[in-house]
């Protein structure tokens, strides 16, 4: 393991860090069999609850169990206080600039943004033009993927406005690890994150629509038992103790949606959806879709139904998108960026296209739209001939890639099966916009199980482990 990584720990060689000192006399009194036991009650738990995860790529197996290390990862809460502050200041700015550019479009007409990048991007929703949403809040729920590369530096990776996954697996991860460990937890004073599904629920029903009458009724729309993130579907619904729903289980009469149930139709307001835009509605997007429901945008956009997230959020999940947004937080907030952006090379501009293709032996390039690991490129790990396979999809397509410095990601402790080592890790908060802004204090970390790999994507073999944040 290079030398030259921020080990959170501490522990190659230097002081360890107060957070994890605690943790160090622990791991340093506890048998390496019990941590292997622990592993595998872990993986025991995970299996016999259905907490699964598919994976396309490998003919979508629903018994695919995602690794969990069994190693917590600790922020102290000045660290958090500085992510949480500046996940708030970043989800406004993107609230702020969706609402914008599907309204009067202050930031195009400013030119800060082309109108191009935006206007002509598939996530783009002509549909969604002047639909007003409770609260101007376009992304309900976002998950920011972020990493740190020092003691006190952190840069967001993406932004995931339009239906960020994961959550159920931050809040599992912490159940089996208060049950592995309670005695590890309980020298520890760790801020709770199994209050979510609540602040969940209090954030869905504060953006019920205009035309709401009475509770709002609640409803989460799966597209079935074959998704890869089914299992989250259905963990969210029963801790919310509202329906889980699929698209024929709705249907659309007079701009008014009502769910079919044993006592007859009823009325739902708010639809947590975790169908992509292009199958919500049949009507009005892709006519084969047989997830979505009749005549759902026209309820929408008639103010007797909200969708969480918007339709069309997905234009500031962009890879290109991503790089201007800085330039929002000044341009909506008149603030400077809390947090940074990692350096981004766009290949639709020639001179960053030609940049990119002379070191891509030294950068992670991306598909501007891709996701889940797939579609990139990391030069430092990939073979000459992958580079120049690269190489050849780049010029093809300039503008459907972006580049980034291979970034030096931070590791954590983790138990291997050669005993406890650094592994490289990420994390994506979870950000709750409603009638008010709410940040879980946690999220998922990410770890790549395999040494010196970077990439901790679940679909590529990366694990997760649960996160500490200390109360102050």
């Amino acid at each position: 393991m290079a030398s030259d990584f921020f080990d959170e720990m501490g522990s190659r060689g230097a002081e360890v860090r107060q957070a994890y000192r605690t943790l160090q006399a622990w791991l340093d009194e506890t048998p390496t069999e019990i941590l292997t036991l622990r592993r595998e009650e872990a993986e025991t738990f995970f299996r016999r609850a259905g907490i699964t995860f598919a994976v396309y790529g490998e003919g979508g197996d629903p018994e695919r169990i995602i690794p969990f290390d069994i190693i917590p990862r600790i922020l102290e809460a000045a660290e958090w206080k500085q992510i949480s502050d500046g996940l708030v200041q970043r989800v406004k700015a993107l609230n702020a600039f969706i609402a914008d550019v599907y309204g009067v479009q202050e930031i195009l007409a400013a030119g800060h943004v082309p109108r191009e990048e935006v206007l002509l991007n598939e996530a783009w929703r002509c549909e969604m033009q002047g639909v007003a949403l409770p609260h101007g809040i376009y992304t309900h729920i976002a998950g920011i993927d972020m990493v740190r590369v020092g003691p006190d530096e952190f840069y967001v990776l993406e932004d995931n406005c339009r239906t960020p996954s994961g959550v159920s697996y931050m809040l599992e991860n912490r159940e089996i690890t208060m049950r592995l460990f309670p005695d590890l937890f309980s020298r520890y004073n760790v801020a709770p994150v199994d209050h979510y599904c609540d602040e969940l629920m209090r954030t869905l029903t504060s953006i019920a629509p205009r035309n709401c009458v009475g509770e709002p009724t609640v409803a989460v729309l799966t597209p079935g038992i074959y998704n890869s993130a089914y299992y989250e579907h259905s963990f969210l619904a029963d801790q919310m103790g509202v329906e889980l729903v699929e698209g024929p289980d709705l249907y659309v009469m007079d701009d008014v949606v009502y769910m079919r149930t044993t006592q007859g139709p009823k009325r739902v307001d708010v639809i947590y959806r975790r169908v992509d835009d292009e199958f919500l509605d049949p009507l009005t997007f892709r006519p084969d879709s047989a997830l979505g429901v009749a005549g759902l945008m026209s309820a929408y956009r008639a103010g007797n139904v909200n969708l969480t997230n918007a339709v069309g959020a997905g234009i500031a999940d962009d890879k290109a998108i991503y790089t201007y947004v800085p330039k929002m937080i000044e341009f909506y907030l008149g603030e400077k960026p809390i947090l940074k952006n990692v350096p981004t090379w766009r290949c639709s501009e020639p001179g960053d296209a030609a940049y990119v293709l002379d070191h891509l032996g030294e950068l992670v390039v991306k598909e501007i739209h891709g996701s889940g690991g797939y579609g990139m490129l990391v030069g430092p790990k990939a073979t000459k001939a992958e580079i120049a396979e690269f190489a050849l999809r780049v010029r093809a397509k300039p503008g459907k890639y972006i580049a980034q410095p291979t970034l030096a990601l931070s590791t954590c402790p983790t138990f291997v099966d050669e005993g406890v080592a650094p592994r490289h890790v990420d994390i994506r908060p979870f950000i709750l916009s409603g009638a008010d802004i709410r940040v879980v204090p946690g999220g998922l970390t990410r770890v790549a199980m395999r040494e010196g790999s970077l990439v901790v994507n679940s679909s590529q073999g990366g694990g997760t482990k649960d996160t500490w944040v200390l109360k102050g």
